[in-house]
Formats: C-alpha cells, sequence, structure tokens
C-alpha cells in the first residue's frame, strides 16, 4: 500500500496501523528525515518514497517503487494535503489559491490517475481519499481549501464509476477537527491555527478526534469487509456538523 503524507500525524498513525495489520507500506512524503526515522522505526515491510504530489512523475515513481519492492500495490490512500491561511475570499491572493489546489485537488487527481493502472495489475484494491468536514458545507475564511476538498468528493465518485469494473473501490473519509498538528499549528503564512476556531465543548462527543479514530475507518475501508462500499462518504467528526449538543438546564 502506498500511503501519501505518510509522515504526519494523521499519516504515521495510518501507516503504523497498516504496518501492524501486516501490511507492506511506502511512505509517501517530502521529508526524507521523518520517513526514514519511521521506516527504522517499523522494520522490513516498510519503506520510505519521495513523493510530490504536484508532480505526476514524482507519483510514477513512488508506484513504480511500492510495485518493485513488493510485487503490487493495492490501496493508496490520498492522505497529503495543505491548509490556507484564514483569510477572507477578498483577501486570497491567486498564489495560495493555487497552491492548495495544486496539492489537495492536483495530487489526489495525479494519484488516482498513476495509481490504477497497478491496482488493475494486482486484481483489484481500494483507494482512499481524506477529504474534510469542509467539504460538506461552506466555511468562512478557508475558501481554497474548502473548494480544493468538495472537488475531492468529485473526484471520488467519478472514479468510483470509472474503476468499479476492475475491482476497485474508491470512498472518501471526512474527518472533523482531529488532534495533530495540521489542526494544532497554523498554516505557512498564519497566526492563529484551526484549532483555535473550534472548541468541543458543543460537540456531542465532546472532544477533538485522534488519528486513530480516522485510522481505525480507514482499515475497515481498505479490507475485504468494505467489498460492497464504494464512492461513498464517510464523516468522523463527533457530532460537529449535528451542531451544538445544548444540555437542558438542571434543577
Amino acid at each position: 500500500m502506498l500511503v501519501t503524507g505518510g509522515t504526519g500525524g494523521q499519516g504515521s498513525s495510518h501507516v503504523r496501523a497498516f504496518y501492524a495489520e501486516g501490511a507492506n507500506v511506502v511512505i509517501g512524503g517530502i521529508d526524507a528525515e521523518r520517513g526514514a526515522a519511521l521506516v527504522d522505526e517499523l522494520g522490513t515491510r516498510a519503506r520510505f518514497t519521495h513523493l510530490d504530489v504536484r508532480d505526476e512523475s514524482s507519483w510514477s515513481a513512488a508506484v513504480q517503487a511500492a510495485e518493485s519492492a513488493f510485487g503490487a500495490l493495492n490501496v493508496l490512500v490520498n492522505n497529503a494535503g495543505v491548509q490556507n491561511p484564514p483569510t477572507l475570499i477578498e483577501n486570497t491572493d491567486q498564489a495560495t489559491w493555487s497552491r492548495i489546489l495544486d496539492v489537495n485537488v492536483s495530487g489526489t487527481f495525479l494519484g488516482i490517475k498513476v495509481a490504477a493502472p497497478a491496482l488493475r495489475r494486482a486484481a483489484g484494491g481500494a483507494i482512499v481519499n481524506i477529504a474534510s468536514t469542509m467539504a460538506l458545507g461552506g466555511t468562512a475564511h478557508y475558501a481554497p481549501y474548502v473548494a480544493s476538498k468538495w472537488a475531492v468528493r468529485g473526484l471520488t465518485q467519478t472514479a468510483a464509476l470509472e474503476l468499479g469494473r476492475d475491482n476497485i473501490r474508491v470512498n472518501t473519509i471526512h474527518p472533523g477537527v482531529i488532534a495533530t498538528p495540521f489542526i494544532h499549528e497554523p498554516a505557512a503564512g498564519a497566526t492563529a491555527a484551526i484549532a483555535d476556531f473550534y472548541s468541543p465543548a458543543p460537540f456531542a462527543i465532546p472532544r477533538l478526534g485522534e488519528p486513530t479514530d480516522v485510522t481505525r475507518l480507514l482499515l475497515f475501508l481498505t479490507s475485504s469487509d468494505a467489498s460492497f462500499i464504494t464512492g461513498s462518504e464517510y464523516v468522523i467528526d463527533g457530532g460537529l456538523l449535528l451542531g451544538p449538543a445544548l444540555q437542558a438546564e438542571t434543577a
């Protein structure tokens, strides 16, 4: 399997869990030092490959690395993503817009494009695209990120239709506020982090999510237990999108 953004907070959780389940894991990312450390931690069934998800040739090299090392590629997790500094649409520069869409949309598109033939050679498999609850509604100040994740939804459903007859399933996970550096640290050029805008106190499940929450869902979606599931969207947000869980006053 190949996990993009595999050295990050969610990505490394996914990598560790799949490895623990016995999978051969290729960690795609741009931080070679962290990638090497993760491979050393895991062992011989893990490889790191430099992967710039915006570049098709980089994707081709990553898929080739997976097939060369382990003989086949049967799972792709499009996990890599970046966020924009929070600002109004009218104050968003085009360079920021393009950078977010290049990574989040073009990166996912290229992953599906390049990995599909390899999954077909493996007689089928699964692709899971990591989107966001921001793909299910508007969110002020995050227009590039919101637009990119809405686009991932469309890509997922289109790919599911195109690849289903090849025994390749394609689904989307929509995490809410997950406790990772992506949430707790400001984006490049920002002073505020996403977590600064969200308190879990009103959630039906009043806590931030953990990477392992998402990982457990990912393990299911890539397993044979999910063999009849494709083009589907899975929200994992503790009830964030439901609205506040109002509490009755007590006497």
